[in-house]
């Protein structure tokens, strides 16, 4: 899991910038608004301590362009300019439309315990917010200090300060009903900032949409810093998405079975409430939530009752708060357990108290135990996840626990009732806002007639848009679109006996998918060629233009070849030519690694380079090899090739190029065929060589966990040929050397390099394929020795997939060894059976032979490592390491001992 990752906002409506001061950091996280409205988020690499803005620019509209058109409408339509005279180009810079009624007054409740220095945080972010009535109320949760107290009267005249001595958040959340002067109650947490605009969007659905007694908004984290921080937002964090998403019960009063998992409508972090709706739902349950034996569901039970009682709940994700995740481990775990033991605690909770729902409640129950924690336990049992499967365990540990802590959380209610006294009943409330509760905000009536009834209306796209009213008698209105008279489609919206405002006639729309026609008739070109068309006028826009790799590494970086050799002298020779006539201009040091000293043919050929250091490796195995070069390495990055390749002067800085970006741990190039003369260079080729196309691509984390049946295929990744690594990774607990059991020169054959590639990515880090960083390799010329290659390959194949299985517990690579390559023969040869395939059937039974050779070999590997040890332990290079210049060679030093050779350019 990549951290620390930098987050912040871009908005579009303002030139987008470059990001600097990201040393240090492994992304970016931003999150996109347009005129202060989220778009969603675009995750982007660090490159050299920064992120420019062209890289920004081309993700976004990568990534979010038809989110980004789709708001544009959603600002056009709303506005009270004829929509026929926006085109998209006007549209960019249209913000949406500001609400102009009055605003009501606005509780803003913070409920605390004894955490002032959050308190601080979040009130400094409340106090800034741009709403023009505002009652902003602490509740300080039985604190065991006066600190919050002392803060709130210190520094902030303007907040109310209350103590609740009964302890448990759903106290202090009632509590703040009792003491709220304000029309709307808005709840957050002490942990969380608050967005500027984040209350005048709440209140905006309110205004517009009498019938919704509560809201909830978007949560995007604060800061990314600490792995656990990372792990809690991809797992699902408290965000919901970016679309506004509208809730309500059956008409029969029934609520849907996945509707009673009330956590996808919001969280207690960001949930706002019209003060009335309580004297009808009721108070926060005591029983539940932070500071009971139930740890939660305070908030998820309450959403519940209020879609029983027939009320709306919106997620506006305009309404947008900041959450500061848990930093440490520990502190997630905890977390994890008691988001299930709240969990079930509220299933518990309703299953009590609404007998007509508890066979769904049971439903829900089980369909959520065994969908996400028996289903997640079950992925991880087959591969290894980025989430950890101990923080798995602990929330259905929780859920199980949850099932019997609410009667407990009862009596301790009771109890706490008997100590402190009860709350006294809400007497703020206004006689003449209950009547208005009772008569323009009340459920739908289900024994009403008027169930059947569906109005019908037209609404003019080509017109300004008005709320439509005089739907009291119907529960159902179909609203047919024209345009200048012509037809564009209809939608169907579920009013209930109220209006329907602008904002949600516009977002039914474009949830409709009707965007596309609206833009034919915006554009009057045809419909085929309307998306490409708004796409050229975003990217004009943006100034996006065909991205150009500048990516370079700083000179100052140092670079190590690890280059293993076993008695080739003149291929040796060669690829050291190729070497030392790089062009760089950074210090370079050529490491050889000698497989067989005994032989005593590689050191006279590194004694024609001076500085060209020699290492000796009598172990046999290019695992043991590469890993004494790793060890012996001093450079920041590490590349590995072969004696047997020919290399371009401009591949070194090539292929360490893409480690400017902070993510990127290795890199691979493409391995081209120097000869085709013989029949077996050819075949080789045929079976599949050693490149890996001419098109650049990345293995992320994500790329990883996206097979869910069969191996990760990190042969397909290139090989070490050709291959860069950043150092540290050697160092890597979860990394480490190459593995010595694997490789040529162990009987496993090969699978050293793709299982060193499988455990970096594993890890949570990036390889990137940069096929313009391309080396010539010499394959074998006899059929025996490309017999051999294939063998070895074939054995190799399912030793790497054993290996990731034992020691990884990776079952899908049973799958792969059991079920993909029986399938992937058995088609090669009913290829060449019918004729459609020249490749030699020989080596396809010498394939499988290799295949089923496998875990003999695998076997007898480690018995081998186990007789001659494992390499040694890298240290990473310290300044007093890199003092050994004496072994170390510039190669622009070296050439200039070498005049024939052609000069060092930048």
């Amino acid at each position: 899991m990549l951290y620390p990752i930098k987050v912040v906002d871009i908005e579009l409506s303002r030139p987008i910038p470059t990001v600097e001061g990201l040393d240090g950091y492994m992304g970016l996280k931003g999150l996109v608004r347009l005129h202060g409205v989220p778009i969603g988020y675009v995750n982007a690499p660090v490159t050299l301590g920064r992120c420019t803005a062209e890289t920004l620019s081309k993700l976004i509209l990568e990534q979010h362009s038809w989110d980004i058109i789709c708001q544009l409408l959603k600002n056009g339509m709303s506005s009270p300019q004829h929509p026929e005279e926006l085109t998209l180009e006007n549209l960019i810079g249209l913000p949406p439309v500001e609400y102009s009624g009055e605003w009501p007054l606005v509780t803003v409740a913070v409920c605390t315990r004894d955490r002032p220095d959050d308190m601080k945080l979040c009130l400094e972010a409340i106090s800034k917010l741009d709403y023009p009535k505002l009652d902003i109320l602490v509740v300080d949760n039985a604190p065991k200090t006066e600190a919050t107290k002392e803060l709130v009267e210190t520094h902030y005249p303007q907040v109310r300060y209350v103590r609740e001595p009964r302890p448990g958040l759903d106290w202090a959340r009632n509590r703040a009903i009792l003491e709220a002067k304000g029309e709307i109650i808005a709840y957050t947490d002490d942990d969380v900032v608050v967005d500027l605009g984040w209350v005048k969007a709440l209140v905006k659905v309110f205004t517009e949409n009498p019938q919704v007694m509560a809201v909830t908004g978007l949560v995007v984290p604060y800061e990314l810093e600490t792995e656990p921080q990372v792990l809690f937002e991809e797992n699902g964090g408290f965000g919901r998405g970016f679309e506004q998403k509208w809730y309500e019960a059956n008409l029969d009063g029934k609520m849907p079975w996945w509707l009673l998992g009330t956590g996808n409508l919001g969280t207690g972090a960001n949930m706002a409430y019209r003060r009335v709706v309580f004297s009808k739902v009721g108070y926060f349950d005591p029983a539940l939530d932070v500071g009971t034996v139930t740890n939660g569901g305070g908030d998820l039970e309450m959403f519940f009752r209020v879609l029983k009682e027939g009320y709306a709940i919106i997620y506006e994700p305009k309404a947008i708060i900041r959450h500061r995740h848990r930093q440490s481990y520990e502190q997630l775990k905890s977390q994890i357990t008691h988001n299930g033991t709240g969990l079930y605690s509220y299933f518990a909770c309703g299953a009590k108290s609404y007998p007509d729902e508890r066979l769904t409640f049971l439903w829900i129950g089980i369909w959520w135990f065994f969908y996400w924690s028996i289903r997640r336990l079950w992925i991880a049992f087959k591969h290894p996840t980025y989430f950890p499967v101990d923080l798995v365990w602990a929330e259905l540990k929780g859920s199980l626990i949850g099932l019997f802590r609410y009667p407990k959380a009862c009596r301790r209610v009771k109890e706490i009732e008997t100590e402190f006294g009860a709350l006294v009943a809400d007497k703020t409330i206004e006689r003449d806002d209950v009547e208005l509760f009772q008569e323009s905000s009340k459920p739908y009536n289900l024994s009403s007639r008027t169930l059947d009834k569906i109005a019908v209306r037209q609404v003019r796209l080509d017109q300004p848009l008005q709320p439509l009213v005089d739907l009291h008698d119907y529960v159902q209105t179909r609203i047919f679109l024209t345009w200048k008279g012509e037809l564009i489609g209809n939608i169907d919206i579920e009013n209930r006996h109220s209006v329907i405002s602008v904002d949600r006639l516009i977002e039914t729309i474009i949830s409709h998918h009707l965007a596309l026609r609206l833009l034919h008739k915006i554009f009057r070109i045809k419909e085929e060629v309307c998306w490409k068309k708004a796409q050229d006028v975003l990217t004009e826009y943006f100034n996006v233009t065909e991205e150009v790799s500048t990516l370079r590494l700083p000179v100052g970086t140092k670079v190590s070849i690890n280059l293993a050799t076993l008695d080739r002298p003149d291929d040796l020779r060669n690829c050291l030519h190729c070497l030392v006539d790089q062009k760089t201009e950074r210090e370079v040091e050529i490491i050889v690694v000698d497989n067989h000293p005994e032989s005593g043919l590689t050191p006279p050929v590194v004694a024609e380079f001076p500085g060209v250091r020699l290492i000796s490796e009598a172990r046999k195995g290019l695992a043991y090899a590469r890993n004494a070069g790793f060890i012996a390495s001093t450079g920041e990055i590490v590349i590995a090739t072969d004696d047997d390749v020919t290399l371009p002067e401009d591949w070194l800085e090539k292929i360490v190029a893409p480690f400017a970006r902070a993510d990127v741990m290795i890199v691979t190039g493409n391995v081209l065929p120097l000869q085709l003369e013989t029949p077996s260079q050819q075949f080789f080729e045929k079976y599949g060589g050693l490149g890996r196309g001419y098109e650049r691509f990345e293995a992320s984390p994500e790329w990883f966990t996206s097979f869910p049946r069969y191996a990760v295929p990190t042969w397909q990744l290139g090989a070490t040929a050709n291959a860069a690594f950043r150092a540290s990774i050697f160092s890597h607990p979860e990394i480490g050397l190459m593995e010595e059991s694997l490789g040529p020169g162990m009987p496993s054959g090969v699978g050293e390099d793709t299982y060193l590639f499988y455990k970096t990515i594993k890890a949570g880090y990036t390889l990137v394929y940069e096929p313009s960083a391309y080396v010539w390799h010499k394959h074998r010329q006899d059929k025996a020795a490309l017999h051999r290659q294939l063998y070895g390959y074939s054995k190799g194949h399912v030793s790497y997939n054993l290996t990731t299985w034992l020691n990884d517990q990776d079952w899908r690579s049973l799958m792969t060894i059991f079920v993909g390559l029986p399938s992937y023969h058995l088609k090669r040869i009913a290829l060449w059976l019918l004729g459609q395939s020249d490749y030699p059937i020989s080596l396809v039974l010498l394939e499988i032979w290799g295949n089923l050779a496998g875990p003999w070999s695998l076997w007898q590997s480690h018995r081998r490592v186990k007789r001659e040890g494992r390499s040694g332990t890298y240290i990473a290079p310290s300044n007093s390491l890199k003092t050994r210049s004496t072994e170390v060679v510039d190669i622009a030093s070296e050439k200039e001992q070498r005049p024939s050779q052609q000069a060092v350019t930048s």
